[in-house]
């Protein structure tokens, strides 16, 4: 008895040992929501016989990106024809599925062939495990499946579907509501701008509003909202839609300034840094990167927009800064460098591919997950080298998810942990 005591403690130790070390990827974007990781020893190369750890089969589908915290990993899907709403818990050192839930079931409604019914991908803030769904309800749960509480007071319909994920800051759960009219018109918000969209943060031990703010005139978007701290101390939440970029008061919802931005149908979420914002979009021959001042009040217009760049400007995937540089991957497969300071573009190269996925980085490498599941690895530096190439050989559009010195990757019919050392 004394010897199995020993063994359980010792297993316990190693458990925890594994949690102390490990890095989280609690939510869209992990830490931070800029894509960036603190990693320092993921793998540099894999392929299907080399430095796979696992791999499990996840039903449904679902293009939200896996959420890592201690030794579980947290998926959303929807099965069933995109009725049932599902979050799925593995281990994360072998892949065991430890529960499956059906959180509620939905009516499944219009969305873009490229997008699903459970895109958003789930948030956690190492206590429960948040989801939302394609017709915009809200769920929270804790770490053992035991449904907490359900929101459902915000049904949400867009020409395109949802595709925004919610992000977690000061016992809030923050979501962007950039949907469109199911009317008559069904033009109204999607290529109409109207005044319906809004931002609304929800508060985590109850699910209740705390807040809700309208956006006044602007048009479907599928961003995530990033979360700012001014030189005042005071923390803003920066979202864009279609034609605008904003900042709101994170506590009160107080909507403190707005740019103008082109387009609508916005996908990649904002990025900020060095008291900067960074926007891509636009159509019709208006496409560009924007760089704006963050701060300020009111209805700025352009007045605080420091650069614009007309090359690189992705359509789906985020950028992503490291250091003095903004990186880009274009759907159609062109990365770019820019100083970020000045959007000057450093170098552009054609990669070949097409991509949706947003990109991460950890130790000074840019990690470019391409639709047919290929990873293509660069210097995060002023000048281009390709540090490698690995092929998975399945469909993805999930962006890849980086904790414990692994790669989490969701395919259309699996999740795969790739890492080169063994916990």
């Amino acid at each position: 008895m004394k010897f199995l005591a020993r063994l359980a403690c010792i297993g316990a130790v190693s458990a925890l040992a594994w949690t102390a070390r490990a890095d989280n990827w609690p939510e869209f974007r992990g830490p931070g929501h800029q894509g960036i990781s603190a990693e320092k020893n993921l793998p540099l190369k894999w392929g299907p016989q080399e430095n796979i750890r696992w791999k499990v089969a996840v039903p449904g589908q679902s293009w939200s990106t896996p959420i890592v915290w201690g030794d579980q990993v947290f998926v959303t899907t929807a099965t069933d024809q995109g009725q049932s709403c599902r979050i799925l818990s593995l281990e994360a050192q072998s892949g065991k599925l430890l529960w499956n839930k059906e959180v509620f079931r939905q009516v499944p409604r219009k969305k873009e062939t490229r997008n699903s019914y459970a895109t958003p991908s789930p948030a956690t803030d190492g206590k429960r495990v948040y989801a939302c769904f394609g017709d915009g309800s809200f769920v929270a749960v804790d770490f053992a499946g035991e449904l907490l509480w359900t929101n459902r007071d915000y049904p949400f319909y867009s020409q395109h579907g949802l595709g925004a994920s919610p992000i977690l800051s000061g016992n809030l759960l923050i979501m962007t509501m950039d949907g469109s009219s199911e009317g008559e018109d069904k033009l109204v918000g999607w290529q109409t701008p109207w005044d319906k969209s809004y931002v609304l943060a929800l508060d985590t031990q109850t699910g209740k509003q705390r807040w809700k703010t309208m956006r006044g005139t602007s048009r479907i978007s599928h961003g995530s909202p990033v979360i700012w701290t001014g030189p005042d101390g005071k923390i803003q939440v920066v979202s864009e839609a279609g034609d605008v970029v904003q900042g709101f008061d994170r506590d009160s919802g107080e909507r403190l300034w707005t740019s103008e931005v082109q387009g609508e149908g916005k996908v990649p979420s904002t990025v900020v840094g060095n008291g900067m914002v960074f926007t891509s979009g636009g159509f019709r021959g208006r496409e560009s990167i924007k760089a704006f001042k963050l701060g300020g009040k009111g209805d700025l217009k352009e007045t605080n927009l420091i650069w614009e760049q007309k090359k690189g400007n992705p359509k789906v995937p985020s950028m992503i800064q490291v250091g003095p540089h903004l990186f880009t991957i274009q759907d159609t497969g062109i990365a770019s460098c820019l100083d970020a300071s000045t959007g000057e573009v450093v170098w552009q190269e054609r990669l070949g591919g097409s991509f949706s996925a947003s990109p991460v980085s950890a130790a000074g490498r840019i990690y470019l997950l391409d639709n047919n599941g290929e990873t293509t690895i660069l210097d995060a530096g002023p000048k281009f080298r390709v540090l490698a190439k690995n092929p998975l050989g399945d469909q993805v559009q999930s962006s890849i998810a980086m904790a414990q010195g692994r790669l989490f990757i969701r395919t259309d019919k699996e999740l795969f942990c790739v890492g080169a050392e063994k916990p």
